[in-house]
């Protein structure tokens, strides 16, 4: 066990690293962060920011030796520095489970090999490769990079063969993976979190809607009937422990048609993270993602996921609403007494850019939905006519 007092590394300076710094600080440890950025949203909380690239060895290193366990906010660190990490300090998740995470292909194999269902897909490197997958995938499909790709960015949807060429010069990419498109009914979510004993915990399944690829409303519990719901929490407690994750790993799920007993489920993708859909718990569940996490990775107990009042929604804020001016803040907050507001310090807002969130806490998730969404229309000024 890593007592309270002890410091905590984190790599990456954005919002899960904030809130993930937040929920330690509760708990009673130290942060020190890495990130090219020191004033972002992590570097407002910490005890100490150092600001390098994630490449700089010689930065990483100093945040090892400064921390009694290092964890990430995001999969794209070198795997250089993981392992310099790695040689001085537990880092949580291993890079093993980075290395198979972070690249699509890897990830797709890993979960199809282990006997998890996800959707036909296939590896390409080159215009003639990226052809004959798609051949045998099929059309429609989305050819999408194995690596750095987020919120709809590094993919490209192809309904015909005339597409493909344009497709693939759009990509600029050597090494991609073909996915067949899923006629899915909704999109769900399960964030697991796993201890280094192997005791694992989920939270309710969340359901989610994007909007031009990124992250819009979620609701908890998922308008899935309890055998479904059942299902996903088991399947994410099996690919948590299959992967040997020490810390938390959100699972996306399609929820798609099948020809019997019901809907059925296919994995999307992994994030060994804490994750967007998951923020409506910090108001909503006994224990938030983010405590939950800290927990895991010093051997701590898991705490309760239970929610506190039945469910619960969330809205995410973007950079779009601060377009026309300041946000109307007084307006929303007055809204609903239960509402709450959190932001990430973010320095300048741009179109897309996450902002901050909403939540509200209910027995009814469609109702917390709709008042988020009332709520969050308040909050942006109209343009002038």
């Amino acid at each position: 066990m890593i007592p309270p007092g002890a410091t905590i590394g984190i790599l990456g300076g954005g919002q899960l690293g904030r809130m993930m710094a937040i929920a330690a600080r509760r708990l009673g440890y130290g942060i020190v962060g890495l990130d090219p950025q020191a004033d972002g949203p992590l570097g407002q909380v910490v005890n100490r920011m150092i600001a390098a690239d994630y490449g700089d060895l010689s930065a990483v290193r100093e945040l090892a030796s400064l921390s009694a366990v290092v964890t990430l906010e995001f999969e794209n660190v070198p795997a250089e520095s993981l392992s310099a990490i790695a040689e001085m300090v537990n880092v949580a998740p291993r890079p093993q489970v980075l290395a198979t995470t972070r690249h699509r292909v890897r990830e797709k194999s890993f979960l199809r090999d282990h006997g998890f269902p996800v959707t036909t897909f296939g590896a390409a490197r080159n215009l003639g490769e990226l052809r004959a997958v798609l051949d045998a995938v099929g059309y429609p499909a989305i050819i999408k990079t194995c690596e750095f790709g987020y919120d709809g960015k590094g993919q490209v949807r192809v309904d015909a063969p005339d597409e493909v060429a344009s497709a693939w010069e759009k990509l600029g990419t050597n090494d991609a993976i073909v996915e067949a498109v899923v006629p899915f009914l909704s999109e769900a979510s399960v964030i697991c979190t796993r201890a280094a004993d192997g005791r694992g915990s989920t939270f309710p399944v969340f359901e989610n809607e994007h909007r031009h690829h990124i992250l819009d409303i979620t609701r908890m519990p998922a308008r899935l009937d309890e055998r479904l719901r059942r299902r996903a929490r088991d399947m994410a407690l099996a690919i948590t422990d299959a992967l040997g994750v020490v810390g938390t790993l959100a699972v996306e799920l399609f929820v798609v048609p099948s020809a019997s007993n019901g809907p059925s489920l296919l994995v999307n993708e992994l994030a060994p993270r804490p994750h967007n859909s998951g923020h409506v718990t910090i108001d909503a569940c006994r224990t938030d993602q983010f405590e939950q996490h800290i927990r895991a990775i010093c051997g701590l107990p898991l705490g309760s996921t239970d929610p506190l009042h039945g469910g619960g929604a969330m809205a995410n804020l973007l950079g779009d609403c601060w377009q026309q001016g300041e946000p109307d803040w007084a307006a929303t907050l007055g809204s609903d007494p239960g509402l709450k507001l959190h932001l990430y310090g973010k320095a300048s807002p741009a179109p897309g850019r996450k902002m901050g969130h909403l939540n509200l806490a209910g027995m009814d998730p469609e109702t917390c939905a709709k008042t988020l969404i009332q709520a969050r229309d308040r909050l942006c000024p109209k343009a002038t006519p």
